[in-house]
């Protein structure tokens, strides 16, 4: 069996945690690990489990790469999507890159699980379904009328466990979703499924052979690049973007669904988080410096500073280094409208963190002004920055913690701890770590524009020349 991890996703409903550039399936959530993570670990001890398949968006490729690495796990391939196209044409590319017998087990990158055990057993099931020539998915038997999941409608006869699907159902109104409740007839619609390669673009190609031919053609004309596989962009842009449920699951009459009761939830919003959380005595849930006085069943983040409540309930108080959002927790699905608004005013915030990850390690912004710019940069040991150069800007450079290898025009310098060096205007420069432990400095820029697009990259061990890939 071969995990696929659909991890394309932005995560915008838990801002301002989760962002476009920093979704929520690469932050730690429920744990010390990330959701990304524990997708994969949770498949620890299934027989025959081979290594995944990860398809991401580009821009996330070396968080994707970075987080398997850490759980020591190595992909069959990291698959880099140009575009999003929704998850029928992302598995399709997954069918096309393993062998046509393989058993696919898809899963989103940021689900919880907690029943593991029930999860693992359920997976096992579903094989076996799956070679019978049948298209699985799990149906989350329902603990409440839950309007904000999709529902899969069963059939009442069944010979064994799975059993087969009669509808996928959009999201009810609340009436309509206690009716499915007391049916017993209706699961939550997990997003989650398992199948041969080769019968799943058996069915693609019945029901929407314009996909499966655009994912072929954008597979056929893939390109290596490093440990990723880039698909075609001209190609894949052209394919149809559908979910697996519209494009094949709801029309093929070889669906099966298995009921899944593991504890499940898809953390679409901070009250899910809640609801997932440990909570103390007084109903919170609290993450980092935090301190509260009559205070009950909230949500409480804090990221840099000391959060202080009194006399708040169910509430959401969310503190990261460049914003604060303070919501009644059953409104939390609101978040929307306001990053719909950094959006509209072209704000930063919405995409990206004052922390930006990079192959290299990461900056963080401290300081900004009219005419110059402070970061904090950490850079891994063995890594490397591009050999580049500025139109605009100069740049300070002062060591804090470790030694830098500085490449600056013809010459090259080591710099240490309290030593810094200066990157004139126009000049061709490089910065490398060939210590073991990371490098930590502090870098002043100056000049009429300090955009991150001002860089002209002449070298780069992470293949981000000749396009000038982020």
């Amino acid at each position: 069996m071969k995990p696929v991890v659909l991890s394309g996703g932005s995560g915008t409903r838990l801002w301002p945690l989760s962002r476009v550039a920093y979704p929520k399936q690469f932050l730690p959530l429920t744990s010390d690990k990330t959701m990304l993570q524990e997708t994969l670990l949770r498949l620890n001890g299934v027989d025959a489990m081979g290594s995944p398949l990860v398809i991401c968006n580009e821009e996330h490729r070396f968080m994707v790469a970075e987080q398997l690495r850490e759980i020591e796990t190595a992909a069959h391939a990291i698959i880099l999507e140009p575009i999003g196209r929704n998850t029928a044409p992302a598995v399709a590319l997954a069918a096309l890159a393993v062998d046509p017998d393989e058993v696919l087990l898809i899963l989103p990158a940021d689900h919880v699980i907690e029943d593991v055990v029930t999860f693992q057993a359920a997976v096992k099931q579903a094989a076996v379904e799956a070679e019978k020539g049948h298209l699985v998915t799990f149906g989350i038997v329902p603990t409440g009328p839950e309007t904000g999941y999709g529902y899969i409608q069963a059939t009442k006869e069944s010979e064994g466990v799975a059993r087969q699907v009669n509808c996928f159902v959009e999201k009810p109104d609340l009436q309509t979703a206690t009716q499915y409740l007391e049916s017993g007839d209706y699961y939550w619609n997990s997003g989650m499924f398992v199948f041969k390669a080769s019968r799943y673009l058996e069915e693609l190609e019945k029901f929407n052979p314009e996909m499966l031919a655009a994912c072929r053609q954008s597979y056929q004309k893939a390109e290596e690049d490093l440990d990723f596989v880039r698909i075609d962009r001209a190609a894949f842009e052209a394919c149809p973007s559908d979910s697996i449920d519209y494009a094949v699951m709801e029309k093929t009459d070889s669906a099966v669904v298995i009921p899944l009761d593991a504890n499940w939830n898809d953390v679409g919003s901070w009250a899910a988080l809640w609801e997932v959380s440990e909570k103390d005595s007084q109903g919170n849930a609290l993450k980092g410096d935090v301190l509260t006085h009559d205070t009950s069943d909230s949500y409480i983040y804090s990221d840099q500073k000391l959060v202080a409540t009194i006399g708040i309930k169910d509430l959401v108080v969310i503190e990261t280094d460049d914003a604060v959002m303070v919501a009644p927790r059953n409104r939390v699905q609101e978040v929307k409208e306001i990053v719909a608004r950094l959006k509209e005013d072209k704000r930063s915030e919405s995409e990206q963190h004052r922390k930006v990850y990079r192959p290299w390690g990461y900056y963080d912004s401290i300081d900004n002004g009219e005419r110059h710019q402070a970061k904090r940069i950490v850079v891994k040991p063995g890594a490397k920055l591009s050999l580049q150069m500025h139109h605009h800007r100069a740049e300070h450079w002062i060591v804090v913690k470790g030694t830098a290898l500085v490449t600056r025009g013809e010459e090259q310098l080591i710099v240490s701890e309290n030593e810094s060096t200066y990157i004139p205007l126009g000049t061709v420069h490089c910065l490398e770590n060939r210590g073991v432990i990371p490098l930590e400095m502090i870098e002043v820029q100056s000049g009429s524009y300090l955009g991150e697009d001002d860089i002209v990259r002449f070298e780069d061990k992470y293949g981000r020349i000749p396009e000038n890939r982020s």
